[in-house]
């Protein structure tokens, strides 16, 4: 009888045993490999952004680059238009201003030659 209770002990002890491993498994090991999923994804959603933040700042660059030109060509136009034989000339080559006994006769362009 002695040993049919020791047996029966035994079995319930590594019953509660393997639970107590089950249960410091579901407690330790399974918020572990959450928090590093997490973790992982919040890192690679990360670099997507950090990368399309790249790429804004590439065309933004372009952009402003592009501007900084405009507004050099602008600075020349005002610099020019303050001159007033180069606003004489450019209304008569624009707009067909001529000056008095003057004739004015459009070549075609270059271009349109075949």
């Amino acid at each position: 009888m002695k040993s049919e209770k020791q047996n029966r002990n035994t079995r319930g002890n590594r019953q509660s045993q393997l639970k107590k491993k089950a249960l410091r498994f579901l407690i330790f090991v399974v918020p572990s490999i959450l928090v590093t999923v997490y973790f992982f994804t919040y890192a690679f959603d990360m670099s997507l952004e950090i990368a399309s933040k790249y790429n804004e700042k590439e065309e933004l660059e372009k952009d402003l680059d592009d501007l900084k030109e405009k507004e050099q060509e602008l600075s020349t136009d005002v610099l020019k238009l303050q001159d007033p034989e180069y606003v004489a000339r450019y209304l008569r080559e624009k707009y067909y201003y001529s000056k008095d006994n003057e004739y004015i006769i459009k070549l075609p362009d270059k271009e349109h030659k075949n």
